[in-house]
């Protein structure tokens, strides 16, 4: 049965001004930087409004780890975990994070407004026809692989133009299967599935994902790259410090939405790195 939500949708460009803050719930007991911390639904129910007070745009729930490693959750159990919190936030701006269509289908039905899907629509054949029937938002992201796997040596000859050419083709998918393109961005999949080397060759080289026409969501928040490049090797997640010099380099060349644990430094840092760039656009710089 189709349905819509409530709200009037308008172009992703409008609904999340550059730049946005997604702040991150992971209803999980495994994430690779907060698992755990958010599995009971009061405690994820309660960070949620604390990242939204302190300025996120929406909020990204998700009941399954994607972590490298990570082991697949079936389908009652992820219900089980998000489906309480996405009533309680009723209401609220959320995001679904998942792969699976019913997952998707009951959290658009309980007011959730984007679909992020790091399969970008290849992990559930049914998940293309839930977003096009609603009036959801989609980010579709490119991801080598799956979890379980997508971190055992990854190649490319030549890392963003490849992620360029996938998201281009499941652009193309999206909007010919009736999800309207002003609905969409993309996410070119920061540690999944890529080295250390091909994270900062595609934040660097923005500019040909820009091409696609389509706003771009960075989530290099926490990342073990930013642990490894401080000096650690063994290095599991990243610091606050170093998302957010991340999350800098990739608004200074163009993204505009930007997937994170820690809300309101992210918020207050891109805040004023947005001003600089407005100030400058005023003084002809």
């Amino acid at each position: 049965m189709a349905y819509s939500l409530s709200v009037p949708v308008r172009p992703i460009e409008l609904r999340f001004p550059r730049p946005s803050v997604m702040g991150i719930v992971n209803v999980t007991p495994d994430s690779f930087s907060d698992g755990g911390l958010n599995f009971e639904p009061e405690t994820a129910i309660a960070s949620a409004r604390r990242m939204l007070e302190e300025g996120a745009a929406i909020i990204d729930i998700g009941g399954e780890s994607t972590r490298p490693g990570a082991q697949a959750v079936g389908l009652d159990e992820e219900l089980r975990r998000v489906v309480p919190v996405l009533e309680a936030l009723a209401g609220a701006p959320l995001s679904i994070d998942t792969s699976k269509a019913e997952v998707a289908r009951r959290a658009l039905g309980l007011g959730a407004e984007l679909v992020n899907d790091v399969t970008a629509l290849r992990g559930d054949p049914l998940m293309v026809e839930v977003v096009a029937e609603s009036s959801a938002y989609l980010c579709l992201m490119h991801m080598r692989g799956e979890p379980r796997t997508m971190q055992v040596e990854p190649s490319y000859r030549d890392v963003v133009s490849e992620v360029a050419a996938f998201l281009e083709e499941r652009l193309v998918f999206a909007t010919s299967h009736g999800i309207r393109e002003d609905r969409i961005c993309l996410d070119p999949g920061i540690g999944f599935g890529k080295t250390i080397e091909h994270n900062l060759a595609l934040v660097r080289r923005l500019d040909a994902l820009f091409a696609l026409g389509r706003p771009i969501l960075i989530g290099f928040s926490r990342k073990r790259s930013l642990g490894c490049l401080l000096g650690d090797p063994d290095a599991t997640s990243g610091t606050t410090a170093a998302s957010i010099g991340a999350a800098l380099a990739a608004f200074e060349r163009g993204a505009s939405i930007f997937r994170a644990h820690d809300v309101l430094e992210h918020v207050e840092a891109l805040t004023i790195a947005a001003a600089i760039e407005r100030a400058g656009a005023t003084a002809g710089a």
